[in-house]
C-alpha cells in the first residue's frame, strides 16, 4: 500500500512538473516547440522590452498637443476583451460630445448622455501610465486593435487623477495620445477617435 501510494505522488510530482515547465504558442495551430531563432525573436518583442509601465508626468510635447477641447468625431471600434452593450454597434450617443482637458481643469461634463461620466476636476494630475514603442506591444498589452496604426507609432496610455486624492477617474474612460498627433478615448469597450476643436 505504501509503495502505490509513493509511487502515485511520484508520478503525480513528475506530470505536475512537466506541466509547469510546458511552452505555449499563441497560435494554436502552430508547431508547440520553438526553434532558437523563433525563442529569441519572441524574447525580442516580448511586452516588457516595448512598453514602459512607469508613472511620469506627461512632457511638454504631450502637454501641448493634449491639452484643448475635444470632439468625439467617430466610433473606431471596440476592445477584444470586453463590448459596451450601451454603444454597440454604432456608438452614436457619444458622436459630437465635448471633453475639457487643460492644465488647469479637466471636465467630461460634455459626454451629455452618459450621468455616470460627468466628471470635472480643478488642476487635475495628469500622468502617462504606459508608454509602448509599437502597434504590436500596445496590441499584447492592452488587447485593443485601434484601426490605422503602424508598427512605429509610439502609444502612450494617460490616466487622469484627482490632485487631492490622488484617485484616477474610473477606468471606464482612458486615453491614449498616438504620437502626439491622435487622440483615442476608450469608454468601457468602445474606441472613440477625437478632433481638438480649440487650443
Amino acid at each position: 500500500m505504501k509503495k502505490t501510494l509513493l509511487a502515485f505522488i511520484i508520478i503525480m510530482m513528475i506530470l505536475a512538473s512537466a506541466c509547469g515547465n510546458a511552452k505555449t504558442t499563441s497560435n494554436p495551430n502552430a508547431s508547440s516547440e520553438l526553434t532558437p531563432e523563433t525563442e529569441q525573436s519572441f524574447a525580442s518583442e516580448n511586452t516588457s522590452d516595448n512598453c514602459t509601465v512607469d508613472r511620469i508626468s506627461l512632457e511638454r510635447e504631450t502637454q501641448e498637443y493634449f491639452y484643448g477641447t475635444w470632439k468625439v468625431e467617430k466610433l473606431l471600434g471596440f476592445a477584444n476583451s470586453y463590448n459596451d452593450a450601451s454603444e454597440y454597434p454604432t456608438g452614436q450617443k457619444f458622436i459630437g460630445d465635448e471633453i475639457i482637458i487643460n492644465k488647469d481643469f479637466f471636465s467630461t461634463k460634455g459626454l451629455k448622455n452618459y450621468s455616470k461620466y460627468q466628471y470635472e476636476l480643478k488642476n487635475p494630475l495628469y500622468e502617462v501610465t504606459t508608454a509602448c514603442d509599437n502597434s504590436d506591444s500596445f496590441y499584447r498589452l492592452y488587447k485593443i486593435d485601434i484601426p490605422n496604426l503602424d508598427n512605429n507609432d509610439v502609444i502612450k496610455a494617460i490616466e487622469v487623477s484627482d490632485p487631492s486624492t490622488k484617485i484616477s477617474i474610473p477606468v471606464s474612460l482612458s486615453f491614449f495620445v498616438v504620437n502626439n498627433n491622435r487622440l483615442i478615448l476608450l469608454s468601457e469597450g468602445t474606441i472613440f477617435e477625437l478632433k481638438k476643436v480649440t487650443e
